[in-house]
C-alpha cells in the first residue's frame, strides 16, 4: 500500500473547482506528451462529462493553458452495452480551434455478448498500449472518475466479484446494481495502474458516502483505489461533498 494518501481538493462550488480540474488535467496532458507524444486519458460517464467540458472548453489563459486535443486518446472507463451517444458527445464539445482527439468507442456490433464486447475492446487497449510487446497492463496517463451514491466507480460495484479480476484488462458485468444491468468496465488492476487517478464528486448527495470513502474504507471500490494509489489519486470536490468528512484537505496551487 502506497505510503502517502490521496490528495482531496475542496472548492466552494463547482465554478471554482473547473479551473483547477483544467488545470491538474493539462499537467498531465504535458507530462503524457512528454512521454510518448500522446495523452491517453480514459472517462467514466455520469454528470462528469458536464463537468469536463466547463473546465476544458474554457479559453486558454495561456500557451501553457491549452488543451491539445490533436494529441488525446480517449477510452472509456466503462460503458454500457447498448446504443450510446457518449462518444459523439464528447467529440460534439471540441471547438475545432482545439484538434479533434482520437476517440476509441466500444463496437456497437457485440451489442448482444457483453464477454465478446468487453473482449473486443480489450484488444482496442493491447493495440493502443501493447503494440506488439508483451505488457501485463495498460499505463494511462489519466483516469477521470466519479463516484457513486454507493461508493462505485466505473462499472466496479462494492462487494461484486468483480472486484477481484486480476486478468482481465476489460471485463463484462451483467448484473449491474445502476440500470442497464448489461456493461463492461476496466477493472480494478487497470485502474490503479494509472499513472494519475481524479475523481470529481459534487454536491451534498454525496457526502455521506465520501465519509464513508475516506474515514472507514469498507472495502468500496473508490476506497480500493484511493489505497492502492495513494498520492497518484486526486478528488476534485466541492465543500458541500466533503461537509463533515475528517480528511485533511490540500490546498490546490
Amino acid at each position: 500500500m502506497p505510503g502517502k494518501q490521496p490528495n482531496l481538493f475542496a472548492f466552494s462550488d463547482i465554478e471554482a473547482l473547473a479551473p483547477a480540474l483544467r488545470s491538474y488535467i493539462i499537467t498531465c496532458q504535458n507530462a503524457g506528451i512528454t512521454r510518448h507524444g500522446v495523452f491517453k486519458v480514459a472517462v467514466s460517464g455520469g454528470s462528469l462529462p458536464n463537468t469536463l467540458a466547463k473546465a476544458l472548453l474554457a479559453k486558454p489563459k495561456s500557451d501553457e493553458d491549452t488543451v491539445k486535443f490533436d494529441k488525446w486518446e480517449i477510452f472509456f472507463a466503462d460503458e454500457r452495452a447498448q446504443l450510446w451517444i457518449s462518444q459523439d458527445r464528447i467529440a460534439g464539445q471540441d471547438p475545432p480551434e482545439l484538434g479533434q482527439p482520437t476517440i476509441h468507442p466500444i463496437d456497437t456490433q457485440y451489442l448482444d455478448d457483453t464477454q465478446e464486447l468487453a473482449d473486443q475492446y480489450e484488444k482496442v487497449l493491447v493495440n493502443s498500449f501493447a503494440k506488439g510487446d508483451s505488457v501485463k497492463l495498460p499505463i494511462f496517463d489519466l483516469l477521470l472518475l466519479g463516484s457513486g451514491p454507493d461508493g462505485h466507480t466505473c462499472s466496479l460495484f462494492p462487494g461484486h466479484p468483480l472486484l477481484r479480476e486480476t486478468d482481465a484488462w476489460v471485463a463484462p458485468i451483467e448484473d449491474s446494481p445502476k440500470p442497464p444491468p448489461r456493461r463492461i468496465t476496466l477493472t480494478l488492476p487497470v485502474v490503479t495502474h494509472a499513472v494519475k487517478v481524479a475523481f470529481v464528486a459534487t454536491g451534498a448527495a454525496k457526502k455521506e458516502i465520501l465519509k464513508e470513502i475516506f474515514e472507514q474504507g469498507n472495502g468500496l471500490p473508490c476506497a480500493l483505489v484511493n489505497e492502492a494509489t495513494g498520492e497518484r489519486c486526486s478528488w476534485f470536490t466541492d465543500n458541500a461533498a466533503v461537509e463533515g468528512v475528517s480528511f485533511p484537505r490540500r490546498g490546490f496551487l
